[in-house]
């Protein structure tokens, strides 16, 4: 489900894992790395620092035949350098941080903030991620559906977890 709740993008999901399985695969280099980007991209793990001031470094680079496309025709890299910076980590409970907005040709830098909570529930997990807007509807939809995209990653590595 994704919705809007004020000026703010809401995305909830849910999956069948423990707390512990999609914790680590959201705090770890190699959990990251097995499903953050949307479809048609992979990311490496320059650097993690996961603590409230600390940064993840990472590049994103896009590998499907679609994707590299697209980031031809929009005049944009191949690969995408980025970081982000952790403002809140409460372990099994939520992580939140600000990343630098710097990608979109012609247009100036600026700072937006993701949060993502989890919530435990039996065999259950759900994940509340809240998003805010970018600079323009557009960019604000290209995101929404970014995270949807990464998102629907995560299921199968969830899913390879716990060994079905």
């Amino acid at each position: 489900m994704t919705q809007t709740a004020g000026t703010r993008i809401v995305i909830e999901r849910a999956y069948e894992a423990s707390i512990e399985d999609v914790w680590e695969l959201w705090t770890t280099k190699e959990g990251i790395e097995s499903w953050w980007g949307p479809e048609g991209f992979s990311t490496k793990v320059h650097e993690l620092d996961l603590r409230p001031g600390g940064v993840m470094r990472y590049a994103m680079t896009a590998v499907d035949p679609a994707q590299v496309a697209f980031m031809r025709q929009a005049r944009m890299p191949l690969t995408t350098e980025a970081a982000l910076t952790y403002t809140e980590i409460v372990p099994g409970k939520s992580i939140a941080w600000s990343h630098k907005v710097d990608f979109v040709p012609g247009v100036a830098p600026y700072e937006a903030g993701n949060k993502v909570e989890f919530f435990a529930g039996g065999k259950t997990v759900r994940m509340v991620v809240t998003l805010d807007p970018m600079h323009s509807d557009e960019w604000t939809q290209r995101a929404v559906m970014g995270w949807e995209s990464q998102l629907r990653k995560l299921a199968p590595v969830i899913a390879i977890r716990q060994g079905k």
